[in-house]
């Protein structure tokens, strides 16, 4: 009895260990890797319907470990047969159900292996980065090539063409293809990308083919983002969710010679230690975020993160960034609220912990005088007053800052163009179709006038008698003869850059006159 239950027990702890194996597998599979595998299927008429149906159910077991998604693997399928298809692009699954479910439903096209137009339609659109295949740019692309080796044509030339373009090529042959061809197609090494496997006996590549594909596809890297003169993110793929653990991360300036260990995004020591220099954070097994503060600015750092579990042993990783520099004030000088005699300048950005004062120099170009003003620490803007009309000035604005560093920086304004509008304009009816026009104007700017004059019926419309014409600065008036028997008149100030705002009134005749609009 005792035996038996001895016995038992054995048997269940083979079990229990077996079962422990399989989910830390599927658990190194999850959040292993990023990138884009598309599958080139073979379902010609050359590949049976049992054939077919292996092919199938092998993809569903080699990709079921997978994590799926945008930051994840997606997975594309592109049948090869008469006229090649894409089943599925890299956007239509990001779960596994909908995937496996994408591949029982899939059906043979038959007809003719027309892999040349395949492998087009994969470069030139589904793994093209950016493209309309919507292949990810600067991720990993794979493109795994399922073949029963019958009659797969001109090959070679567009499986380089592809691998130049970075895309990772592997084959599974199933029947009897070219090994000499086949060999020149993938992408060394040739003994884990290329499998020669009977139909059915694939479920034995199927680890093996799935280890070759992480390789490619492992995402174990540390990024860096949102730096700043005085603070950073770091960001990882969570490979400890699920587990138990913590994120051990170390942060310090790197030492003189640059990069520590496995550089930006690989494996690498810890920052140095020495002198207390470096930082310690810790973040739970489910964070994949880190925020750094209390950096200096223009600071070259390394950044070591080690997941910590019980359960396995996971590489340290490390990067080194450097921090923004600190950006003195002024940064930026801007003009506005512009007008003959005025204009504002502002500036930032405001640092009243380290900037004493700021100065504002300005002169009208070229050669003019000298004008300064000075500004306190709190004030980020100020108007600049008693300038000269349609003036072109160099405005500078300094600041002095309190550890004896000074900054300047300096932009161009112009004053706008004094416009003043008419102050008078009256019409003096002469006989019974002309008009004697007299305005009154400042002369300051004036480039001229412009006089339009409208004929109107007797309800205030307009007709289709109009004339227009430019008078000189030095006229004041002028006469208008020959008009239709109600006219408005319209005058305008013309200036350097625009017209100005004018004066209109209408002139009432009583007569027959025949011929209108003439000027005396």
């Amino acid at each position: 009895m005792e035996s038996r239950i001895l016995f038992t027990c054995i048997l269940v702890g083979m079990f229990l260990r077996k079962s422990c194996g399989q989910n830390s597998a599927t658990e190194e599979v999850l959040n292993c890797c990023e990138g884009d595998i598309l599958f080139l299927l073979d379902s010609s008429g050359s590949v049976s319907s049992y054939e077919y149906s292996r092919m199938l159910g092998f993809l569903s077991e080699l990709l079921l470990p997978f994590s799926l998604g945008e930051d994840q693997v997606r997975v594309g399928l592109l049948q090869v047969g008469t006229q090649p298809r894409l089943e599925f692009g890299f956007d239509a699954h990001n779960t596994q159900s909908g995937l496996q479910e994408a591949l029982g439903n899939t059906k043979a096209l038959r007809g003719d292996t027309n892999t040349e137009e395949a492998l087009r339609m994969a470069k030139d659109w589904v793994l093209k980065p950016g493209g309309a295949g919507g292949a990810r740019t600067e991720l990993p692309r794979v493109l795994v090539w399922l073949t029963d080796g019958v009659k797969p044509g001109d090959v070679i030339g567009p499986m380089e063409e592809l691998r130049e373009e970075g895309v990772a090529v592997l084959v599974i042959s199933t029947g009897h293809g070219n090994y000499q061809v086949l060999r020149q197609v993938v992408t060394p090494p040739v003994e884990s990308h290329l499998y020669f496997v009977d139909i059915d006996d694939m479920s034995i590549i199927t680890e093996d083919l799935r280890d070759a594909i992480i390789e490619i596809l492992w995402a174990e890297r540390l990024q860096v983002r949102d730096v700043s003169t005085d603070s950073a993110v770091l960001q990882w793929r969570p490979v400890l969710a699920g587990l138990t653990g913590y994120y051990d991360i170390r942060f310090g300036p790197a030492p003189s010679g640059g990069v520590v260990g496995g550089g930006a995004g690989g494996p690498g020591t810890s920052p140095s230690t020495s002198g207390g220099q470096y930082q310690r954070l810790t973040r739970p097994g489910d964070s994949s975020t880190a925020r750094l503060t209390g950096l200096k600015p223009d600071t070259t750092y390394t950044a070591t993160l080690t997941p910590e579990s019980n359960l396995q042993v996971l590489n340290p990783l490390s990067v080194t960034f450097t921090t923004k520099p600190e950006v003195l004030s002024p940064a930026v000088v801007t003009v506005s609220d512009s007008e003959a005699n005025s204009v504002r300048v502002s500036w930032g950005p405001l640092q009243p912990e380290s900037v004493q004062s700021f100065q504002v120099e300005y002169s009208a170009l070229p050669g003019g005088k000298l004008h300064m003003t000075t500004v306190g620490r709190e004030q980020n803007s100020t108007m600049l007053t008693n300038l000269q009309p349609d003036t072109q000035y160099l405005v500078t604005v300094s600041a002095r800052h309190s550890y004896g560093q000074e900054r300047a920086m300096s932009v161009k304004v112009c004053t706008e163009e004094v416009r003043p509008d008419l102050a008078d304009l009256r019409l003096t009816t002469v006989g019974s179709d002309s008009v004697q026009v007299d305005w009154k104007a400042s002369m300051d700017g004036l480039r001229g006038y412009w006089l339009t004059w409208e004929g109107q019926d007797g309800h205030g419309s307009t007709t289709a008698q109009r004339s227009s014409f430019y008078l000189p600065p030095n006229l004041l008036s002028t006469r208008l003869t020959h008009l239709p028997p109600a006219t408005r008149v319209c005058v305008s100030p013309v200036y350097r850059t625009t017209r100005g705002k004018g004066l209109c009134c209408t002139a009432q005749f009583y007569s027959d006159a025949s011929a209108w609009g003439h000027r005396s």
